[in-house]
């Protein structure tokens, strides 16, 4: 059984920027990802939006980290001449009764560190906007939006510079703590030709014949995205409070068939599960729009055409003038909730040996929006535990 320094269990911008952080300090890397690229999951299915820190309540790993890795990601980015924009948004209310939580939010972000938000007037905000309808707006000039793929294959090269492996089609299938403080894990990898059996849901694919193999690892960062909380379930002796109930909110995306009339992007008030279906920008200046919240059991990544008719009623409570039929399907994401559908939202869980118990493993639970953005900051605070 090959042993090496530093397991990575997932691929995704969070685990690809442990594994750059861990080979850059020297260990051996090795990272599995169960599907037959990187960022699968939830790191290639979101906005791609850089957020500023805004939302989340004072004191939280989401804010702390949030905060902290836009900074690093917008050094990162600029220092490898990586694709990125800095576009500003508004955050907007579109009803008198919004008032009062749009201060809120406002305040939520200057606790968090976030000063360049402002509050601007709706003639502010339409002088900016011409399209857009609203009562008020608050603006945030360090919100930005970036390639993703580009920026997760720059972490993996980087991480591979400096030795680090990558495993792809490489399913965990248990883990075991060893009496010396290290780990055993087995994994299996599967034939390239069965992965169209498996379809686009990864859940299936520890289901599938495949070659059996085993590590044994100093160090495991679980880093598995909506796999995290099977990893977890697997490791025997786990607390249960370290084995949280995991539900998956779908969220679904339509682009605008037309031309984008809008430059920055355009945020309604948050609801209980999202930030509500706002307008994003890709890059090349088209809008797309999500994702909604939809509760499903398992990973499906297909699009209702169907569900268009609630995003128009939506986006026309700020921009009225969109017209019918200028929406259409593009791609669907799931976030991982570690809240109920109808609870509050919860708080990223990254535990190390103080929470679990166990020497050598930090477990990444829950890490959904602003997951992106915090990567650096997350894998920084990673790399931290495990020295």
């Amino acid at each position: 059984m090959e042993s090496i320094d530093c397991l990575v269990i997932g691929a995704g911008v969070v685990g690809l920027a442990c594994a750059r952080d861990m080979a850059r300090l020297g260990r051996e890397v090795v990272i599995v990802e169960g599907s037959a690229d990187i960022g699968f999951g939830i790191s290639s299915r979101n906005s791609e939006v850089i957020h500023a820190g805004i939302y989340y309540p004072a004191g939280s790993l989401k804010a702390k980290l949030c905060v902290e890795g836009k900074h690093l990601l917008y050094d990162y980015l600029q220092s490898r001449a990586l694709a990125y924009r800095r576009c500003g948004k508004l955050i907007v209310a579109t009803e008198k009764a919004q008032l009062p939580g749009l201060e809120a939010i406002m305040r939520k972000a200057h606790a968090n560190g976030v000063e360049d938000v402002r509050a601007i007037s709706s003639e502010e905000a339409v002088r900016q906007e011409p399209a857009l309808t609203c009562h008020a707006a608050l603006e945030s000039p360090s919100t930005g939006i970036l390639d993703s793929h580009g920026f997760m294959l720059a972490l993996l090269g980087e991480a591979q510079d400096h030795g680090a492996m990558l495993a792809q089609l490489s399913v965990v299938q248990s883990i075991q703590a060893l009496s010396d403080e290290s780990w055993e894990v087995c994994f299996k990898v599967l034939d390239p030709s069965q992965l169209s059996l498996a379809g686009n849901a990864v859940t299936r694919l520890p289901d599938l014949a495949g070659e059996m193999h085993q590590l044994r690892a100093k160090r495991v960062i679980n880093a598995a995205g909506l796999g995290a909380n099977r990893i977890a379930a697997l490791i025997s002796g786990m607390p249960p409070a370290n084995q949280p109930p995991l539900y998956f909110a779908k969220g679904n995306y339509f682009s605008l068939a037309s031309r984008c009339p809008f430059s920055r992007l355009i945020y309604p008030m948050p609801n209980e599960a999202g930030l509500g279906v706002h307008l994003t920008l890709d890059l090349a200046g088209q809008g797309r729009f999500g994702p909604d919240v939809e509760w499903v059991e398992r990973e499906d990544y297909d699009v209702d055409p169907k569900r268009c008719e609630s995003f128009y009623q939506e986006i026309r409570r700020y921009w009225p003038g969109l017209e019918d039929g200028a929406l259409q399907p593009a791609y669907a994401g799931i976030r991982p909730k570690l809240q109920a559908p109808g609870e509050s939202a919860h708080d990223f869980r990254i535990e190390g040996p103080e929470q679990h118990g166990f020497p050598g493993l930090v477990q990444l639970l829950g890490i959904e929006s602003p997951g992106l953005t915090a990567s650096l900051a997350i894998a920084r605070s990673v790399a931290a535990m495990m020295r």
